[in-house]
């Protein structure tokens, strides 16, 4: 029998399909059977380009419900959805058709002379345009074509997606995602996080990240519930559309900037049963001061790119403040030292998870993935944790120089290696740096070439040409020398030790 996650969600749809699943942020409404007749007919038109299964489908369009449809045409077609940040520049762009070799690369309308240029430098056969209203190439063709109902045959360890992520010794990797792991992940919180059929999500997240998509998105697919879906984060519409909603999955930003809303009251959220949190830190402090403007609890929970989710505060029973609560069921967890050495309750350490939920490799890398795995099969997250006798598990740090700036990795490397090709710059540095609205800030200090120095917000300026927003950096220093240690490792620690108060009280 197929392991399709497609048909986990459709055998979960209501029985009357015509109920909406989705109200767009014009107040448009998208029903289940419109959702699936779109979905098919993608379906129709890709395999129309010749994708097939295990074809990668490459996506870099603006949010809509017309991503859904399509990420489940690539379930339909047994094809790998591989979605890309909208802010992903051209450079960028060039080195995921590169790697991922997709057969179609979609992207949003004005972007077409430009994608097609990159498509023909990296052997992609075709690409499909798809806008926020209906237009694009792609629409066109689902148009004329017939809504396909065949859903491929796939194994539970079949590909589903590839989702690109950062490290700190190489360039983005492609964490490979199948039908079971997101299968078994969305049904694990469908049931943790006790959704109901009646449940409403106002769903204010990007489409092409784990939360916004295989988690949020997941979720509902399965609870056969609605979803109100925003293009972007704006306080106002949050506010406008809470009390019609019941549930809200967010970043620390969300909340930070909820709570500077003159309009964000405990009536505002008198209809909500849950807030969820993830993807960046939560600081204590932020969950303290939203208890007490609203009455509800935030429940912070823990995931990768490489796993989905991991941990999770209760549903019912103590939300902590700064911990991420325990492994959820049927996911392990443990803290160890660096040669795999389970370490005692309280005690920091790399924290190491396993289950159904956990990855099946990097795209193309056997070493990278084999050397992220434990022998038992645990996978090593490179992040430092502790883990209470009593499950519940807190980050203290990162054992990497990875930057996770509004819920998105920044590789550090990536951004040095842009603003090193500069001639005014001699050496440069870049970290990481505590951040109330985005959890950190990506800055970087310069060793200048020559006296002349350079000028901060120019060369700031001049990174936005190669790197997306959320990589580049909101501050640059000038600096005699950067700080080294007896083997010349730039000491990193000592640069975030020295900013540390930066951005302290500048939300914004």
């Amino acid at each position: 029998m197929s392991q399709n996650l497609l048909l986990e969600f459709i055998k979960r749809f209501p029985a009357d399909r015509s109920r909406p699943f989705l109200v767009e942020y014009d107040g448009s409404e998208v029903s289940f059977d419109k959702l699936l007749d779109l979905t098919g007919r993608y379906a129709s038109v890709l395999a129309s380009h010749g994708v097939v299964k295990g074809d990668r489908v490459a996506v870099q369009v603006d949010k809509s419900s017309d991503v859904i449809a399509l990420y489940l045409a690539c379930l339909q077609l047994g094809a790998i959805h591989l979605p890309l940040n909208t802010a992903y520049t051209g450079d960028e762009i060039a080195y995921f058709l590169g790697d991922a070799a997709p057969r179609v690369f979609v992207c949003i309308p004005n972007r077409l002379e430009t994608s097609q240029d990159l498509a023909r430098k990296n052997n992609v056969a075709a690409v499909l345009t798809l806008g926020t209203k209906g237009d694009g190439t792609l629409n066109d063709q689902a148009a004329s074509a017939d809504a396909s109902t065949d859903i491929a045959d796939v194994t539970e360890d079949d590909i589903a997606a590839i989702l690109y992520t950062s490290g700190t010794t190489g360039r983005s990797k492609g964490a490979m995602l199948s039908h079971g792991n997101l299968t078994s992940n969305a049904l694990t919180l469908h049931k943790a996080w006790g959704f109901q059929p009646g449940d409403v999500l106002l769903h204010a997240l990007p489409l092409f990240h784990t939360h916004g998509l295989f988690v949020a998105v997941n979720i509902m697919l399965l609870n056969g519930g609605k979803i109100i879906l925003l293009s972007k984060f704006d306080a106002d519409d949050v506010i406008e559309r809470l009390p019609k909603s019941t549930v809200l999955m967010g970043v620390p930003t969300f909340y930070t900037r909820l709570l500077a809303h003159p309009g964000f009251t405990r009536d505002v959220t008198s209809n909500m049963r849950l807030f969820v949190s993830g993807s960046a830190p939560l600081l204590a402090e932020t969950h303290d001061q939203f208890f007490e403007r609203t009455g509800h609890k935030i429940l912070e929970r823990y995931g990768m790119t490489e796993t989905c989710m991991n941990t999770s505060n209760p549903l019912d029973g103590e939300r902590r403040p700064g911990a991420v609560g325990p492994a959820l069921p049927g996911i392990e967890a443990r803290v160890c030292d660096k040669d795999g050495n389970i370490l005692p309750h309280g005690e920091i350490g790399v924290l190491e998870v396993r289950g159904p939920n956990v990855f099946k490799g990097y795209w193309q890398m056997p070493e990278k993935t084999a050397s992220e795995f434990r022998k038992d099969g645990f996978f090593i997250t490179g992040d430092l944790a502790t883990l209470g006798a009593d499950g519940y598990v807190t980050i203290v740090g990162r054992d990497k120089d990875l930057i996770i700036s509004g819920g998105f990795n920044v590789y550090p490397k990536e951004v040095e290696e842009v603003i090193g090709e500069y001639d005014e710059v001699g050496e440069v540095a870049v970290f990481g740096l505590p951040h109330p609205d985005f959890g950190e800030a990506v800055a970087a200090v310069i060793v200048p070439a020559n006296a002349n120095g350079f000028d901060e917000q120019e060369l700031i300026n001049r990174t936005q040409d190669k790197l997306a927003k959320f990589k580049v950096p909101k501050r640059i220093w000038k600096i005699d020398e950067l700080p080294r240690n007896t083997m010349g490792k730039v000491q990193k620690a000592q640069l975030r030790t020295q900013y540390a108060d930066t951005f302290k009280g500048n939300a914004k």
